[in-house]
């Protein structure tokens, strides 16, 4: 639906003020303006005018011709990305050697392997990466229906295309995020914002030579544009201080700091706090902590996150300014069609047959119009909502796994396959956008239904003057859905009453599960078969209602399966946030990654002594003390102070092992200090 409603907005935007619609259009407006202005009422002349300038608006952009063609600049933009990734590339050295058969000598261990972005592990210049993802935004929305649907390909190697579409529009963007994270500040800052300067000024000048439109009027190109020259400029600025910064470190001005740590700051206080005692009295919340969001100094968003909340909500933006326009267009031509009907009806001097079936038809139209625009807003409030709560559902889901509870995981995705995981961490970013986009729309049309339900029902009756009659048929369905109600709350309530016998306990809650009265219960069981079999059938409407309703109001929500359990597999979508998950649990995990950077910090200090030659610097201080000693020492100290741990050691063969055991428990049992040998470490001379 999305991709036709683009190649839709495509194919018209080229057709230009020729097409049969806009001529349709114009003489009917030449009508309007024949007819006396006393016969038309006033909204009809407030209309006319404004449809006039409009069209004339339509006209001027029909045959605007700009200098600057923005999926050909896309194509040639190609030629400086791939100079920028050269030079980065260049810059870039290979981490590991390889061996000297291998030819890659010749490069002087130059050309290494750029990454645009960690999608795992970054948490620093989130929003830069953010931004830099919305600056994609307008490619992603309409690059594929204007610049390769229109080529004469085969329908299965449509695919392909799309493929080779998507490493276009990654490739011409990729300068952005290799500046940003590469680790030569001052040449990337250098590159990144010429690149960026160049992307904002070509679209500034599209913009500036065709600002009007043929469907949004007055500064279309400029709605749809304004969120990527926000992006750009944003990136300009950030590259801007990157150079400053850089060249202030190079000049010796300031001291350079760590880019790139391994430990985050909010990992290790997240450690912290878990060795902490725990506070005997929480601290009170306030009602939005509590109710709606509790900020965590303690955990932070991975890059890939924000980025992704750029993303949709940029190209949420986008898709609703392009439904619109399809409305435009649609109700363009709904009033064309109208036209014809009045037309037929004073043809017919409003005496024919069809004049009510027409009048019904006219009145559904309106309404429908009506109705899709008030909905714009509730729906599209509502994805933005969901973009907010799949944030805190985030936090949430990635804090119990990390306390190792994994209970609100259906059974099936406790244990994921790892490949399947992988997989999932690179759809996520995409099919989270993608639900959006179809989640806006699907909640769009149920709203529109929704609120055409309320308008025949309800509002409609009032203007016709047949409110009483409305009410009396309201009061009659809330009547009988209320019988409907209190009789399967009084089968309850008669068979706990009744059927049930009581409770055993003073501190029960409810009655036990043992049968009471049971003649009477199988005459009550028998005589009121008949009749849920009729209300079984409106229970299964009811669940199959309510489904939908359910089903279609929570497609937006990726991290909240649609499926009956059992059948969670099926939701591919929900697979990926999984997968997703366990990806980041695995790797930023903040009591592992504490470990593994106490590991590597340990293994850098014993390089380090091990560099420095070994010796007793001064006789006269007396034997050095060995590493092997030391670790000895220390472990008779642990086996002595906790006994346990010397049955759980691994056996060696050996009688003197078993003897020292033995005598470590005895030891143990006993209390006693130990002996004067274990005073003191043992000693022995430098190697």
């Amino acid at each position: 639906m999305f991709a036709f409603s683009v190649s839709f907005l495509g194919t018209v935007k080229r057709t230009g003020q020729n097409t049969r619609s806009d001529a349709v259009i114009t003489k009917r407006l030449e009508k309007l303006k024949e007819q006396p202005r006393e016969k038309l009422p006033p909204r009809w002349c407030f209309a006319t005018e404004m449809l006039s300038t409009d069209e004339r608006t339509r006209q001027l952009n029909g045959t605007c011709a700009g200098s600057v063609d923005m999926e050909l600049f896309l194509h040639f933009s190609l030629i400086p990305s791939l100079f920028i990734i050269l030079v980065l590339s260049f810059l870039q050295k290979w981490e590991h050697h390889r061996h000297r058969d291998d030819t890659s000598y010749l490069l002087e261990n130059h050309f290494g392997i750029i990454i645009p972005l960690d999608f795992v592990g970054t948490f620093s210049n989130r929003w830069s990466y953010g931004i830099a993802f919305g600056a994609t935004a307008n490619k992603i929305m309409f690059l594929f229906s204007e610049g390769y649907q229109s080529l004469q390909i085969p329908q299965w190697a449509q695919a392909f295309v799309l493929l080779i579409g998507g490493f276009e529009v990654g490739l011409s963007h990729f300068p952005f995020f290799a500046c940003l994270s590469s680790e030569f500040r001052l040449v990337s800052s250098i590159l990144g914002f010429s690149y960026s300067l160049i992307w904002f000024a070509v679209t500034i000048l599209h913009i500036t030579q065709c600002p009007h439109g043929q469907f949004l009027g007055r500064y279309e190109t400029l709605i749809f544009y304004w969120p990527s020259l926000l992006c750009l400029f944003f990136l300009l600025g950030c590259f801007l201080h990157m150079f400053v910064k850089s060249l202030r470190v190079l000049l010796g001005w300031q001291l350079q700091t760590e880019e790139k740590r391994f430990l985050e700051v909010h990992q290790a206080e997240h450690v912290k706090q878990l060795l902490k005692k725990p506070p005997e009295q929480e601290k009170k919340k306030s009602w939005f902590q509590t109710r709606i969001y509790e900020w965590d100094p303690c955990f932070q968003f991975p890059s890939r996150m924000i980025g992704t909340t750029v993303l949709a909500f940029i190209c949420l933006y986008l898709f609703i300014v392009i439904e619109f326009c399809v409305f435009v267009y649609v109700r363009d031509e709904l009033d064309v069609f109208e036209g014809e009907l009045e037309n037929y009806i004073t043809s017919v001097n409003q005496t024919g047959t069809l004049t009510p079936l027409i009048l019904q038809v006219k009145e559904l139209m309106n309404v429908t119009k009506g109705v899709w625009v008030v909905t714009i807003l509730p729906a599209s409030l509502t994805c933005v909502s969901y973009l907010f709560h799949i944030l805190a559902c985030y936090r949430k889901h990635m804090k119990r796994l990390w306390a190792g509870n994994k209970h609100f995981l259906p059974l099936k995705f406790r244990n994921p396959s790892s490949s399947e995981s992988v997989v999932a961490i690179a759809r996520y970013s995409g099919w989270q956008i993608a639900y959006f986009l179809w989640g806006y729309l699907i909640i769009h049309v149920v709203q529109s239904l929704c609120g055409m339900v309320i308008m025949y029902s309800l509002v409609l009756p009032v203007i016709h003057n047949r409110g009483l009659e409305m009410l009396q048929g309201l009061g009659i369905g809330i009547l009988t859905i209320s019988i409907v109600l209190g009789l399967m709350i009084l089968q309850a309530w008669i068979a706990a009453s009744f059927f049930l016998q009581p409770r055993t306990g003073t501190a029960d809650k409810q009655k036990p599960l043992a049968l009471n009265n049971r003649k009477v219960f199988h005459n009550f069981n028998y005589f009121l078969f008949f009749y849920n079999v009729l209300l079984g059938l409106g229970a299964c409407l009811s669940r199959l209602l309510i489904s939908c309703i359910l089903g279609t109001w929570l497609i937006a929500r990726i991290d909240r399966t649609i499926m009956q359990s059992g059948y969670e597999r099926a939701d591919m979508g929900f697979t990926a946030w999984i997968g997703m998950l366990y990806v980041d649990h695995y790797h930023t995990n903040p009591v592992l990654v504490s470990f593994c950077h106490l590991l590597i910090t340990g293994h850098r200090e014993r390089r380090l002594q091990q560099a420095i030659t070994y010796g007793c610097l001064n006789q006269s201080s007396g034997p050095c003390i060995s590493a092997r000693s030391r670790t000895r020492w220390l472990l008779l100290q642990t086996l002595i102070n906790n006994p346990r741990l010397v049955m759980l050691r691994k056996p060696k063969s050996g009688h003197g092992s078993q003897e020292s055991t033995q005598i470590l428990l005895r030891r143990s049992e006993s209390r006693h200090s130990p002996p004067a040998l274990l005073q003191r470490p043992f000693q022995d001379d430098c190697p």
